[in-house]
């Protein structure tokens, strides 16, 4: 039998000179009735034929609440105050949420040695099941992170007609969502996601995410079964990404579940290169064996890099055990050859990271989880971590509140080149570090939470599993802010992680003097607020900062998909009155960095103002850090890059998948190489976040003023170390010159010998008295816009005339022709661009939505250009 261990929906396979459905996914027809309405058992439901048709369709995978939201029994939880209005567990009781889900499926009971298996990958967070009038779990699974697999050979029907029936119960604590970190802190008694109780970023969701929430399938085998397969990679010394490679080692196992009733012998073998490795076993009756192949050397071996070093090669393994000369079962493992070493920098008193050989500085966002009601998909996990690429970020970290992502996560994280930082199911808030008003019980008693800790150490070992074969994922980490209780933490440094991994690093908790030495005092990690640009350059932080970030509203168009009309008010200056609307949705306050680009006219004047604020925030963030790159920093993680809800803050791109202006800032100011203004000491510096030298490179520097005329250009010849950062010269005298009345423009080029533009780097300075009133008299200008279609692409380019004024921070959209509303998600090269008098820019639009697209037009607007729609030729 041939199968994939990374597969949705349907294989086929022809092994056996048979096409035949192999490991498909039940993720339609489900239909679903509160259970508290349901007056036969299981055992009665999961006969097939027993009428459900009056029963609601159910969103599997996903939770009670997104199939009421599917189903439109409840309002957008997202939108407005619907949340608000939506029962809470905590006051309805378990009862409510607590649902019944039933599948029909056709699959006929197998003839000879033939075995079909029932995977669960996920249920939050109590349930049981049946099939065909019969239990299938001997006792009521708990866990949300747990995979459940069920043998249900014997308990199909011989017609092939078959019916699930499932009972999903919530977690047993869900705990009080009274407005803390975590509500009172018990949903943490369960093991399960806290932040579902509600958090600083996010209001609680109101069935704490009970339900099916991950895939469902059906799997067929022989008579021996494949699983958890565990591939190792070697890669000695220190590689570059070009040229010939020395070998690498791959180290294969995986376990053997015999179901016969008799021994059976056969090879467990695979192909690569070309070559062929085996080994031949014997397996006893139900015996469930792991097996370690022999080692292989793979000659000239195409190598995985994290973005920006690399590119991301990847090898598929085809793993099969073959018995009397038939395959009995076989599925391809996708895995990445590299390896990722850890030492401690002295000097900077962090941890240090190297992959094959060569040191990285860690650039990353902290993630929480793609939906906020785990309505997942690979699209939009693609969609996510192409943004977080395009970032230019190495790393992302899923925050120990939440979950262990799913495998399509991984899998783009693998395609995208990002880093993995897995934290478990552990927070400092609901597990006890601080002392908290909020919380329903001590810090002595969260300090032993969850309830169940055999259980917690089973998920872990679980789920170690499930995810150890991505090349992406690099460190596992017991928790966010806080370890886990003692036992778990022995179990897991001690015995779970060296059995069942042994590659990966393993960080106590979040912000571990492991990590990151804490000399300065406080919790380690922050600060989270507004801050002043040279702030970031400045002022020195941990030197591996897990959680450092600033705003991230995004522009009018994103604030009316989820603000009601009525609500569509901009905070007054330094947020002395923020609407209700605004602080249900956790609006963090852009305090007085408004003010200096001049009073808001409106909402829409207000959010794009904002934009400005967004991009030189990350950009300075990013630059500040990269600054001080080896000398006070190892590595920093910004807090945080994405949202799951629609919340007003902490976000590169909202919940809609529409990017705002942080995501180019960060975009810019993360570049490999890079030149970039310290607005501390007015110093002009490069740095190369490569492995090679870049000789030959022409800086450019040049000011301009408010009418775009160019003044003190500058020139200079200089080299980029690897992996370094250098100051080059003082321009003190000329930013104040130019740029002390009124404020100016800074553009900074890097160019190479054929005079390409490897980097360009434009920046907005205030006057004196630090206002940008220069800005605020800019004259509007009209460039000249054109949009062309090119393999399934838009490239739009925007000209600037001679003589006039800067076109100022240009936003490019691709919109329907129609209702001129954002087509999403679309990726583009560059955005909030500005260009040059007589200077041209182009934007490449990219994506499956671009393609599919016909009819679109491009919106483009600026600080000083009207709004205009382009036609795509």
């Amino acid at each position: 039998m041939n199968r994939r261990i990374k597969l949705t929906g349907l294989l086929l396979c022809a092994a056996s000179g048979l096409m035949a459905q192999e490991k498909y996914e039940l993720n339609s027809g489900w239909k679903s009735h509160p259970a508290k309405d349901v007056k036969v058992n299981g055992a009665t439901l999961s006969t097939p034929g027993y009428a459900v048709g009056s029963w609601e369709p159910a969103t599997v995978p996903g939770t009670v609440l997104a199939t009421l939201v599917e189903n439109k029994k409840v309002a957008d939880p997202f939108y407005g105050m619907n949340n608000k209005n939506i029962p809470d567990i905590y006051h309805t009781g378990a009862d409510y949420y607590t649902w019944w889900f039933v599948k029909d499926f056709n699959e006929a009971r197998p003839d000879a040695d033939g075995q079909v298996w029932l995977n669960f990958r996920g249920v939050n967070d109590g349930c049981d099941i049946y099939l065909n009038g019969q239990k299938v779990n001997a006792a009521t699974h708990r866990g949300a992170y747990l995979r459940q697999t069920y043998n249900i050979t014997r308990l199909l029907n011989k017609d092939g007609k078959n019916r699930l029936a499932v009972i999903v119960f919530p977690g047993l604590n869900p705990g009080n969502p009274n407005g803390g970190q975590g509500g009172d802190g018990t949903i943490a008694r369960n093991v399960g996601p806290q932040y579902t109780a509600g958090w600083d970023w996010i209001q609680p969701m109101r069935d704490r995410n009970t339900g099916i929430w991950d895939k469902v399938t059906i799997e067929k085998t022989g008579a021996v079964r494949i699983k958890d397969p565990h591939v190792v990679t070697i890669v000695p010394g220190t590689r570059m990404p070009q040229g010939i490679q020395q070998p690498a080692t791959i180290k294969v196992a995986a376990t053997l579940e015999n179901a016969a009733a008799t021994n059976v012998t056969g090879q467990l073998k695979y192909v690569l290169n070309g070559k062929s490795i085996q080994q031949t076993v014997t397996l006893a009756p139900q015996a469930v064996t792991t097996i370690q192949l022999p080692d292989f050397q793979l000659e000239n071996p195409s190598l995985w890099w994290p973005a920006g070093y690399g590119p991301q090669n990847l090898y598929q393994l085809p793993l099969e055990f073959v018995a009397n000369g038939k395959t009995s079962d076989k599925l391809s493992v996708e895995f990445g050859v590299r390896e990722i070493q850890t030492s401690w920098n002295t000097y900077t008193r962090s941890r240090e990271v190297k992959v094959n050989g060569q040191r990285i500085f860690i650039k990353g966002g902290n993630w929480i989880t793609s939906d906020a009601m785990f309505r997942f998909s690979k699209e939009r996990y693609d969609a996510e971590i192409r943004f977080h690429r395009d970032m230019n970020l190495n790393l992302i970290r899923i925050w120990g509140g939440s979950l262990t992502e799913r495998p399509e996560f991984f899998e783009a994280c693998d395609k995208y080149g990002l880093l993995v930082f897995q934290d478990f199911w552990m927070s400092g808030d609901c597990n006890g570090r601080w002392l908290d008003p909020q919380k329903k019980e001590d810090q002595w008693v969260r300090r032993q939470y969850p309830d169940d800790h055999q259980l917690f150490i089973a998920s872990v070992a679980d789920q170690v599993k499930m995810l150890r074969n991505y090349p992406s994922l690099a460190f596992w980490c017991g928790g966010n802010e806080i370890t886990p209780p003692q036992d778990i933490l022995a179990a897991m440094k001690d015995s779970i992680l060296p059995a069942l991994d042994g590659t990966r690093y393993f960080f106590d908790y979040s912000n571990t003097d492991s990590m990151s030495y804490n000399f300065i005092g406080g919790n380690g990690d922050g600060p989270y607020g507004i801050q002043t640009v040279a702030h970031f350059w400045a002022d020195r932080t941990f030197p591996f900062n897990s959680e450092v970030g600033s705003v991230g509203v995004g522009d009018y168009a994103s604030l009316e998909r989820f603000l009601p009309e009525a609500n569509r008010v901009a905070p007054t200056e330094g947020d002395k009155q923020v609407d209700s609307v605004w602080e249900y949705h956790k609006y963090i306050g852009y305090g007085k960095s408004i003010a200096p680009y001049g009073a808001a006219r409106n909402l829409e004047d207000w959010a794009n103002k904002a934009q400005l604020v967004n991009y030189d925030q990350y950009r300075a963030l990013m630059e500040g850090f990269s600054a001080h790159m080896w000398d006070w920093y190892t590595g920093v993680i910004i807090w945080k890059t994405q949202n799951p809800w629609t919340a007003l803050r902490g976000q590169m791109y909202d919940y809609y998948l529409d990017p705002n202006a942080c995501l180019y800032g960060l975009h810019s100011g993360s570049k490999p190489l890079h030149a970039m203004y310290n607005p501390v000491d007015k110093q002009i510096m490069v740095v190369n976040n490569t492995f090679e030298f870049h000789r030959d490179l022409m800086l450019e520097w040049v000011a301009y003023d408010m009418d775009g005329k160019p003044h003190d250009l500058g020139m200079q010849f200089l080299e980029a170390t690897p992996s370094s950062v250098q100051r080059h010269l003082d321009i003190k005298a000329m930013v104040e010159k130019n740029g002390n009345s009124k404020g100016m423009f800074l553009s900074l080029r890097l160019l190479n010998l054929e005079k390409e533009v490897i980097d360009d780097n434009f920046y907005w300075l205030p006057d004196a008295s630090g206002n940008y009133s220069g800005l605020q008299e800019l004259q509007r200008v009209s460039p000249t816009i054109t949009a062309v279609r090119k393999n399934d692409e838009v490239v739009v380019t925007l000209t600037n005339a001679a003589n006039g004024p800067v076109a100022f921070f240009n936003r490019v959209s691709l919109v329907n022709k129609a209702d001129k509303k954002r087509i999403l998600p679309v990726f583009y090269s560059d955005n909030y661009i500005s260009v040059l008098p007589g200077e041209s820019k182009t934007i490449t639009i990219s994506g499956d939505r671009v393609k599919a697209a016909k009819d679109a037009v491009v919106e483009v607007f600026g600080q000083n250009v009207d709004k205009v729609y382009v036609n795509i030729k």
